[in-house]
């Protein structure tokens, strides 16, 4: 979930060059942040807790250096704890995306050895690991090399060592490189974005490879056996692709207001690929929709457009709890998984059980050259442009517009669905520019950001549609909210409907509708204040937002006023809206 940046090159100050790239990964992370150069056979480093900004680090002019952006996972949020950390004789510096699960055991072993620690980080560890594996070692490399052997997680690791070399390797969690057009700029990182505008070709490291960089050559092996690989390269397509948020104040909204873009985006998808996947679909043993988070909302979104049109017995996983299903996953099943970054932790673990299972696999990704991507067998791409706002919108858009595009496709339908998705888009596109509905959510806003608890009644298309906005609604406003089927509210959570009680839905014009408003009238009767959102109004209701009915893509038009409410209830408490506290993007750790 952290950010390693690092650069080597021969025109840009190291230090301004690794404080910008972190800039752009700081959505993995905003606990700490620290910057290390290499100048004259020295390290010269600082770290600070908070967010990066926009100053220049303090340190020597020098073209060498290497930096992390830091989500906790082990020891407080402090200076000593943020990365990099020295080796003791100051002979390196490392950072570390990822979590070593050992380090405990690897810790006690360590400092019965004699060796010491100044910091609570498992990333110490690896440190203090390397520095003993080099007492046998004939270089650091290959010191790297024997103590990834002896760790176990999802690990990613980059090195600067006295002499202006970098080390990074990788195992889990993301590692890409990145070269400008004759060579003489280098950049390590944990996404493409980071460095694009810089760089004309890009190389995404395997798990177990390593990649040296020494005298401006980079060097690649496979870390198990040491055998040298060819690097290869390829173009990299993000050059010109914008991260900044102007005009608007805040990430989250510019992603927003691109729904209907990426919307249009899914709509362009070849026919040849959708198709593909509908006749794997039909032909497997068993579906599975997997993600975590608001791709886990995603995931169970797709699982149930595909029952419902296209009659698939589909089935929704979270990733973390999908554990009691690796013995039922194998042969002639697929795993369809929703992603941003394509790097989820804990649902690559399942994908990769369900590969060696000989189980297919099929992703939707918007981080080009992600795990998920490469170890799909039906591979595509959302090309929603970076998604900056730790709080995801648009991609969650994308998810579930392709999830229903894919159903309709193993309905036989793809034309129809293709062309709901695109009246879908202009009702999105209209519904954003109407300043109407814009100030009313605003003002619903204000009344939501002085409750202390909100529920939200969901059923049908909307069931994880109430489930996302709850998710969006605690990230940005810290308030919390609660996803109730509306079947299930008699059975147990009607006990906490009283007086002021507040309570969120969204109401479709479909077969369900009715139950939807007799869960309505049932908390109504005891005292709730209710908020409905959809295109006609109860009496039921202390307020309503309009939105138009769609039809088959309700539930997609449904969550836009939503992730707009949670966007207003964020400013209007003076969080940070683009990085909600504690939480961080790319969730690569378990």
């Amino acid at each position: 979930m952290c950010g390693i940046f690092g650069y080597v090159g021969e025109k840009r100050d190291a230090a301004e060059a690794v404080r910008e790239g972190l800039k752009r990964l700081d959505y993995r992370g905003y606990d700490s942040w620290g910057v290390c150069v290499a100048k004259e056979g020295e390290i010269f480093l600082q770290k600070q807790v908070g967010i990066i900004g926009t100053d220049r680090p303090n340190l020597p002019e020098t073209t060498i250096g290497i930096g992390h952006t830091r989500w906790a996972t082990h020891g407080k949020v402090n200076e000593v704890n943020a990365h990099p950390h020295y080796a003791t004789d100051r002979s390196f510096v490392l950072a570390q995306n990822g979590i070593a699960e050992n380090a405990d055991a690897i810790k006690i072993q360590l400092e019965k050895n004699g060796y010491t620690f100044v910091s609570e980080t498992d990333t110490e560890v690896i440190v203090r690991l390397i520095e003993k594996k080099l007492k046998k070692a004939k270089s650091l490399e290959e010191a790297v090399r024997l103590a990834f052997k002896d760790l176990t997680g999802r690990n990613t690791i980059i090195i600067l060592t006295a002499d202006g070399s970098v080390i990074a390797a990788r195992n889990g969690s993301p590692l890409v490189l990145g070269m400008d057009k004759k060579g003489g700029e280098i950049y390590f990182s944990s996404d493409v974005f980071s460095f694009a505008p810089h760089v004309e070709k890009v190389l995404v490291l395997e798990n177990g490879e390593m990649a040296v960089c020494r005298d401006g050559a980079v060097q690649v092996s496979i870390i198990a056996t040491n055998k040298k690989i060819k690097p290869i390269f390829e173009i990299n397509k993000l050059r010109d692709v914008s991260t900044s948020k102007e005009p608007y104040a805040h990430y989250m909204m510019k992603e927003i207001l691109e729904a209907p873009m990426v919307i249009r985006q899914v709509v362009a998808e070849e026919d040849k690929k959708i198709l593909e996947l509908a006749r794997a679909i039909k032909k497997a043993r068993a579906v599975y929709c997997i993600g975590s988070g608001t791709a886990g909302a995603a995931a169970a979104q797709t699982a149930y457009y595909l029952r419902l049109y296209a009659s698939v017995r589909a089935e929704a996983l979270v990733g973390a709890e999908a554990t009691e299903y690796k013995n039922l996953i194998g042969k002639g099943d697929l795993l369809i998984a929703p992603s941003q970054s394509g790097e989820t932790a804990d649902v690559l673990e399942v994908l990769e059980h369900a590969k060696a299972r000989k189980a297919s696999i099929a992703s939707f990704v918007n981080m080009p050259g992600s795990m998920m991507t490469r170890l799909s067998d039906y591979k595509f791409m959302a090309n929603a442009g970076p998604e900056i706002c730790v709080m995801s919108t648009k991609i969650f858009v994308s998810q579930i517009a392709w999830g229903y595009l894919v159903a309709k496709a193993v309905q036989g339908k793809l034309a129809e669905g293709k062309k709901n998705l695109r009246a879908l888009a202009r009702a999105v596109e209209t519904y954003l520019a109407d300043e109407k509905a814009l100030g009313d959510i605003k003002k619903l806003a204000a009344v939501l950001a002085k409750k202390e608890h909100l529920f939200l009644l969901g059923k049908g298309q909307n069931l994880q549609i109430m489930k996302e906005a709850m998710v969006k609604i605690i990230e940005g406003s810290y308030i919390h909210a609660h996803a109730i089927p509306a079947g299930d509210l008699k059975h147990y959570a009607i006990t906490l409907m009283q007086d002021g009680v507040a309570v969120m839905t969204a109401v479709s014009e479909d077969s369900v509708k009715a139950d939807v408003l007799n869960a309505v009238h049932q908390v109504k009767a005891r005292g709730a204040e209710v908020f409905g959102i959809g295109s006609e109004s109860s009496s039921h209701f202390s307020s309503h937002l309009r939105v138009p009915d769609t039809g088959e893509t309700s539930a997609i038009m449904n969550i836009i006023p939503f992730q707009l409410l949670a966007y207003a209830m964020a400013t209007s408490l003076g969080h940070n809206v683009d990085k909600p506290r504690n939480i961080a993007k790319s969730v690569t750790v378990k």
